[in-house]
């Protein structure tokens, strides 16, 4: 079955959806002030707490050693990591780490196919967090990697199966897409996309 991670958390409410959805991954921004999403690492790590057999992912851009190291020591079961990814914050690090593409550096892929401390990919837009999507024919010579893959950018409850078909990923990744316009995830729209995942290769 096709996993599903809801990306962008930041409330209560958002947690105690995931959980009733029974949603395999839940991420959190964190150290990256640009995003309206981003939290401070004190009330990640709360909500974290708060999960029921679904496993927290710490998504950042670029960390530092010192960022990586809070991250893995305040008890995120995943770092998913965008832009640069340096050796130093690599070497500081103690939990799996996703790393995330989009249509721009996917030419470090084959290098981290070789680094046991990756476990897997997101692949997003160029934009990440945008809402938009990409071109998901640019995936093709992606799909014979070691690791599994996570679809992300610009998917909605209307276009995640369309998406899965396409491409085939292990797993599929939204945020915008099923967020109410004041923050916050919305109850209908993320028991759609769940519904129309789990629904779309049967």
């Amino acid at each position: 079955m096709v996993k599903i991670k809801i990306c962008g958390l930041t409330t209560n409410e958002d947690i105690v959806l995931v959980n009733a959805l029974k949603c395999d991954l839940a991420g959190f921004v964190l150290f990256f002030e640009k995003s309206h999403r981003c939290l401070e690492l004190s009330q990640a790590r709360e909500l974290n707490k708060k999960l029921d057999n679904v496993k927290s992912v710490a998504v950042t851009v670029s960390p530092s050693p010192e960022q990586a190291e809070a991250i893995a020591q305040a008890g995120f079961d995943f770092i998913q990591i965008h832009g640069k990814l340096t050796d130093e914050a690599y070497d500081s690090l103690t939990i799996p780490i996703i790393r995330a593409f989009n249509a721009t550096n996917t030419d470090e892929i084959f290098k981290c196919e070789k680094m046991d401390k990756i476990c897997g990919y997101v692949f997003d837009a160029a934009q990440p967090g945008s809402g938009k999507t990409f071109d998901w024919n640019t995936l093709k010579d992606f799909k014979n990697l070691s690791k599994p893959m996570l679809l992300a950018g610009g998917l909605t409850p209307e276009n995640v199966a369309d998406a899965i078909k396409a491409v085939k990923p292990q797993g599929v990744d939204v945020s915008s897409g099923v967020e109410l316009k004041g923050g916050g995830k919305s109850p209908e729209l993320t028991k759609k996309f769940v519904e129309n995942a789990r629904g779309a290769l049967n």
